[in-house]
């Protein structure tokens, strides 16, 4: 239906628009605006919500598909880092979500179901991370995601979509049941639009569901032959639990799979215990050490703890630190997510991290202790 002319005035002052109609606007960086708003929530499953981001100045989004974000919170006087993949297509930039299962006993993923309403802001590092189809250009995919992991493995996909790429694309995800399938329609409908992208559903059991004629089960190498008979000649994305990824690692290399073709997403922050000591990075720790018993060794002092520990020149902050059994907050050990971050009283460090701190932060005395290695004896704030 048609509006009268004379009842809407586009230059009535009321109007309000989007801060990016008719402009060009600049780009969004963590360390010029550190705070986005949340826009819109989006129930997608019964357990999974949506949380659509933007910059309250207007600006835009860039990134590769399947990177990350990490939002920096404080819940129950707490401060907590955790990382969630972008939902969202870069050829939307003007806004960014996240997609987060609720899972029993988590606390971020809990209080973000509970809290994050449109309007309310929080504070958010990134875009950072390697699993990306971006940087492994090919003409066949397989994507291949289980629960949550479907995420950047979607990021991916609406990319392809939204920029009428019609490349081949088998997405094959499984969940639960029918109900737990997260996007199933939306990856239906990119189906119907690409003659060449193609989805599979593996559901562990139908569930409420008496509608249901697909595949049950778990995934196998007979039920990928089926799903995708050329899987060979594909390069391969795959995210989910780290149960489902080390299932399909096994079917890979039976199969005779090139590895260097396949591709993971090797983290899940939120079924990680913060201070909980990793086994391996203790196991690294104890072979540093031997390794390089010749290099220099620092003092560190943990100043609130009043703790200090010995760090070899070759180790890093986090490894002396579990070895010496001090426990410190960390998730990914990695230089990702910024779990770790502190401030360095004085000393100073060798830091490659990956994106998870801005370089603010690192002009202001922080690092991050996973992926700093000593250059002097360090005071750490801790």
């Amino acid at each position: 239906m048609m509006r009268d002319a004379a009842q809407f005035d586009p230059t009535d002052s009321r109007v309000t628009r989007p801060a990016f109609w008719g402009t060009l606007p600049e780009r969004w960086t963590s360390d010029v605006e550190e705070t986005l708003v949340c826009c819109h929530v989006r129930q997608e499953t019964h357990d999974v919500k949506s949380f659509f981001l933007r910059s309250p100045q207007g600006r835009t989004f860039s990134f590769e598909p399947g990177q990350f974000v990490t939002l920096e919170l404080e819940i129950d006087g707490e401060s907590v880092n955790r990382c969630y993949t972008i939902s969202s297509s870069p050829a939307r930039p003007h806004t960014i979500s996240i997609t987060v299962k609720r899972v029993p006993g988590g606390k971020v993923s809990n209080w973000l179901h509970d809290n994050l309403q449109p309007g309310a802001t929080l504070r958010v590092l990134g875009p950072a991370g390697e699993f990306t189809c971006a940087r492994h250009p090919a003409n066949k995919f397989l994507f291949l995601s289980a629960g949550s992991g479907v995420t950047p493995l979607m990021s991916m996909s609406r990319a392809h979509h939204d920029l009428a790429e019609d490349r081949d694309i088998v997405f094959a995800h499984s969940a639960r049941t029918p109900d737990d399938i997260i996007f199933a329609r939306e990856l239906e409908l990119i189906a119907s639009s690409h003659a060449h992208f193609r989805t599979a559903f593996v559901c562990e059991r139908v569930g409420a569901r008496t509608d249901w004629h697909g595949v049950t089960g778990f995934l196998s190498l007979p039920l990928l032959k089926l799903i995708a008979p050329d899987f060979m000649e594909r390069e391969i994305f795959c995210c989910g639990p780290a149960p489902y990824m080390q299932a399909v690692r096994n079917l890979l290399d039976e199969a005779g799979y090139a590895r260097e073709h396949y591709h993971e997403e090797s983290f899940s922050f939120e079924t990680l215990t913060a201070d909980e000591p990793d086994t391996q990075t203790h196991e690294l720790a104890q072979a540093a050490t031997q390794t390089f018993a010749d290099a220099t060794t620092y003092t560190i002092t943990f100043a609130k703890s009043r703790r200090e520990i010995a760090c070899n020149s070759q180790q890093t902050v986090l490894e002396a630190a579990r070895q010496a059994g001090v426990r410190l907050a960390s998730s990914c050990a990695q230089g990702m997510c910024g779990t770790c971050k502190v401030k360095l009283v004085s000393g100073q460090v060798e830091m490659k991290h990956s994106g998870g701190i801005r370089q603010r932060e690192i002009d202001q005395g922080m690092a991050l202790l996973c992926c700093s290695k000593p250059l002097s004896d360090l005071v750490v704030d801790k």
